[in-house]
């Protein structure tokens, strides 16, 4: 199993502080990377992996993932999530920005988003 990035995902709740965090992130050095309207994805640059994402809300899913862990094989990781008596918080399904993702809760009860790029 092969982890490609990990991306820390920030809940905003105002389009205020939503432009008040893209020009925060803005001044560490992040650039805009994607903008769908409702999650807004900065990255380095000079790394592109290295990347935060704002969410205003989540429009596919119950609610906004704490993080997100971009893995090569999303299926054979839920297989073993399940497996392990996690609980799913949103059941595997393919996106149409291109990603397949399924959300589950951590021991700590934060949710994370787990998906790989289709190609």
């Amino acid at each position: 199993m092969s982890i490609r990035r990990i991306v820390p995902n920030i809940h905003v709740e105002a389009e205020e502080r939503w432009n008040t965090s893209r020009e925060f992130y803005g001044l560490l050095g992040f650039e805009e990377v994607m903008d769908m309207g409702w999650v807004t994805t900065l990255a380095s640059p000079t790394n592109p992996t290295a990347q935060i994402s704002l969410f205003t809300e989540e429009r596919t899913a119950p609610v906004v993932p704490d993080l997100s862990v971009e893995v090569e094989d999303v299926d054979a990781v839920y297989a073993q999530v399940v497996a392990s008596g996690a609980e799913i918080v949103r059941e595997p399904r393919d996106e149409e920005w291109g990603v397949r993702r399924f959300f589950v809760r951590d021991p700590n009860g934060r949710v994370v988003n787990v998906l790989t790029h289709r190609f």
